[in-house]
């Protein structure tokens, strides 16, 4: 692979110019799968370096959603960007993505991963970040790429038995994140709201307190010239609706509390849903009602009042597929979309039987410790499938080329569905205009060096 790789690019000083895309593009298969199996974790860490200067180089830029969101604050531009959080089968799935994305002329998209994601995924931030660039590469994609950390959360219980130690944690992984090159972080200290606190400002005090602390830690740690875009929450997704009040009351606390020049860019809300949707005792869905008035209420007076983009639905990849289109006719300027995904590929007549059924097998033995009195197989099958993804990621990676092409196929649909509801097609134009791709060099480590110096 590294001959073939010498034949194809050339590396000088430390840059690596790619002489041949081509065949870069032809290789890249072998190279990112080669890349997330080293056992070896220095040459893995190397491999993924080498693999992002690459895509670099052939113009994939990881970037900073900030200036688009700042125009959106200004004048809302009638779409809401899709954040798409990738559980299993990344490489393959970010491909479809991108697939799409040059069909449809999408430039306003942003992949995601939650804290508890890189966990139960096993994909830490430069793994994910390195699969999705090498997507993009493979796919000839060449543009701004927005990588962003969804719900860096405060962990109440951690938080309540020992502050520190969890707010040291959460630094740590916005630090790993950003060097990743994930230029984008949601920040979700909501669950530290206090709601028996006498008034709605000091209900939100540990929320904004915690979210500006956390955001001063970006501004201070983010490249020369990156502008990390921040996303703020005021209401823990599942809990009640959010209200004007808890708006108005987070973001003042924010702005005065907030020492630095460029805050939050978002705002997430509540309005009624609940990540991975609520599934009924035969493995079904229960059908969510979201309050989309409340959602234009709280984007209006975001934009309006605060300059922020707008606000951020979570938890809506189940939600039916008239529901999509509301989002931009509500001024939603971010959606967050997960389950819905996994759901596709879980549920798969494509997926091999055997394989769905080891799977299975392999969640009943680990994890029946999770399972809840009265709960329903089906239903903890459900809500614990998505830990299936990270211990069997070899075996996922390893289907067949015909298995993996036929699930694409109907997440591919998915993806033109939800691109057409909100009304991303032809971003391409905006949001070369509001961003501008800043190159962070990255330095390629010694052992991979080595074999171009040869």
């Amino acid at each position: 692979m590294i001959k073939k790789l010498q034949e194809t690019i050339e590396v000088k000083d430390g840059t690596i110019s790619v002489k041949d895309r081509t065949s870069v593009r032809n290789m890249m298969d072998r190279i990112i799968y080669n890349a997330v199996f080293e056992t070896n974790e220095e040459k893995r860490k190397a491999l993924f370096l080498l693999i992002k200067e690459i895509a670099k180089a052939c113009g994939a830029m990881p970037s900073s959603v900030q200036g688009l969101y700042e125009e959106m604050g200004k004048n809302y531009l009638g779409f809401t960007v899709p954040a798409m959080n990738i559980r299993g089968l990344t490489y393959d799935v970010s491909r479809t993505v991108f697939r799409k994305v040059l069909e449809m002329e999408v430039g306003a998209f942003i992949f995601e991963i939650a804290r508890s994601e890189i966990g139960y995924t096993k994909q830490r931030p430069l793994e994910y970040s390195t699969v999705i660039l090498a997507a993009a590469v493979r796919e000839g994609f060449e543009g701004p790429v927005f990588i962003q950390g969804d719900h860096f959360q405060v962990v109440r219980r951690n938080f309540l038995s020992n502050p520190d130690a969890e707010i040291d944690y959460i630094r740590g992984l916005i630090a790993e994140a950003i060097d990743a090159e994930f230029y984008n972080i949601d920040i979700d200290s909501s669950t530290l709201v206090d709601l028996e606190k006498p008034n709605v400002m000091e209900q939100q005090r540990p929320n904004f307190e915690k979210t500006a602390e956390l955001a001063e830690h970006i501004r201070k740690i983010q490249p020369t010239n990156v502008d990390v875009s921040i996303g703020g929450e005021i209401g823990e997704i599942g809990g009640k609706n959010s209200t004007p009040d808890e708006l108005r009351a987070y973001l003042d606390g924010f702005k005065k509390t907030f020492k630095g020049v460029k805050g939050l860019s978002k705002l997430s809300v509540q309005t009624g849903t609940t990540h991975g949707g609520v599934v009924l005792p035969d493995g079904s869905l229960a059908k969510v009602k979201i309050d989309f008035e409340t959602l234009r209420v709280l984007s209006d007076l975001a934009r309006r009042e605060y300059r922020l983009s707008g606000c951020v639905q979570h938890g809506a990849s189940t939600l039916p597929e008239e529901a999509f289109n509301m989002f931009p006719e509500t001024g939603t300027s971010e959606v967050h979309l997960a389950t819905g995904f996994q759901n596709i590929i879980y549920d798969s007549k494509h997926l091999p039987g055997e394989f769905r059924n080891e799977i299975y097998n392999f969640i009943k033995t680990e994890f029946a410790k999770e399972k809840k009195e009265g709960q329903t197989e089906e239903q903890f099958i459900y809500n614990t499938r998505k830990k299936g993804f990270g211990p069997l990621k070899k075996k996922w990676w390893d289907l067949s080329d015909e298995v993996k092409e036929l699930i694409m196929k109907e997440l591919g649909s998915r993806f033109q569905l939800l691109f057409e509801k909100l009304k991303v097609g032809e971003t391409v134009e905006i949001v070369r205009k509001t961003v501008k791709p800043i190159i962070v060099k990255k330095e390629i480590p010694a052992v991979v060096m080595s074999f171009f110096n040869d």
